[in-house]
């Protein structure tokens, strides 16, 4: 019998990180990438790629043709993450239906385990100053944003069919930052507008960010150490809008950024910078979403996480330094 790494949503930030943490290993490992991306990034990853949607259930088929003497280990990324005001149905169905698709096979075919990415979205807010740990029944209504509520449905589908056998266990990162994002993720193109110097103001706030190699090693120790039906947060520390630019301004010599926005300026201009990225066709950097998560409470605990998956994580400075360097060797960066 071998062992068989099947990861949907392969080619993205988190999805390449964990092939490329999966690479040490000798197991055979297939990666699901869509049919419209570049699967270069995974060429010298040891991988077998296979193009298709999680929202096609025959692209899936093609996938888990693995013979059954195999053990079958899935580890779902395939999602889109979005701070827009208003999401699209394409962010439903990739997030909630391709979810169930996945689920669906994985029973069909009997797998030895899945591990779902989920996210600290899904939880509800806590007070101010509470600490946020793991919940075990999730409801979109008790949370704020269309994206949270599509990882709320998706994660309770995931524990449903737990109740019906399925060996599976639950991730939920933080902020996700760090190198290897070969597309343009939120924090990735943060960084790029202040190197471009197109980022001359900052909010108040902040989040918990937490590296893309952490989460990665937190979700491959989750396979075997994790248990079955467990939810388990992978954050790191809340770091504050100013912290991150300042270490930003440290790492690459260009000066702070001293403007602050008031808030009332900032939620009544939100409108605009949106409708302004998407003309530009990039993430947007700040929508009215965005500004409510800088303002809520991100004070998850990973202590779960930590004791039983030997969860550990790095300093933000070396996340953001790491991730400088990768971006000038990959030539985003002058």
């Amino acid at each position: 019998m071998k062992r068989v790494y099947v990861i949907t949503g392969a080619r993205g930030h988190l999805g390449n990180t964990i092939v490329r943490e999966l690479y040490k290993e000798k197991n055979e490992i297939r990666a699901l990438v869509l049919p419209t991306d570049d699967p270069q990034i995974l060429k010298d990853l040891n991988c077998k790629v296979f193009f298709g949607d999680v929202c096609n259930k025959d692209d899936l088929e093609k996938l888990f043709d693995i013979p059954e003497k195999d053990e079958i280990i899935v580890i779902h990324c395939a999602g889109i993450i979005s701070i827009a005001s208003k999401v699209s149905a394409l962010v439903y169905n990739v997030n909630v239906n391709g979810t169930k698709n996945v689920v669906d096979i994985c029973i069909e075919k009997k797998v030895k385990r899945l591990v779902h990415v989920s996210s600290v979205h899904a939880i509800p807010e806590l007070k101010k100053e509470k600490i946020i740990y793991e919940i075990s029944e999730f409801n979109p209504d008790l949370v704020k944003g269309e994206y949270a509520k599509t990882k709320a449905i998706a994660t309770s589908y995931v524990l449903e069919k737990v109740k019906e056998g399925l060996n599976a266990v639950i991730v939920h990162p933080s902020g996700i930052i760090g190198p290897y994002d070969y597309g343009r993720g939120h924090l990735t193109q943060l960084i790029l507008d202040y190197f471009n110097k197109k980022l001359t103001a900052l909010v108040n706030g902040g989040y918990d960010f937490v590296d893309v190699r952490d989460v990665a090693k937190g979700i491959v120790s989750a396979i075997d150490s994790g248990r079955t039906g467990e939810c388990y947060i992978l954050s790191n520390e809340y770091v504050s809008v100013k912290k991150l630019l300042d270490i930003l301004s440290n790492v690459s010599g260009h000066k702070k950024i001293k403007t602050v926005l008031p808030m009332w300026f900032a939620k009544g201009t939100a409108p605009l910078a949106e409708l302004y990225y998407k003309i530009r066709r990039k993430p947007p950097l700040y929508t009215s979403y965005s500004l409510y998560t800088l303002y809520s409470n991100s004070l998850f605990s990973h202590e779960k996480a930590s004791k039983e998956l030997g969860y550990v994580v790095r300093p933000i400075e070396d996340t953001i330094r790491d991730t400088v360097n990768w971006m000038k060797e990959n030539g985003k960066l002058k």
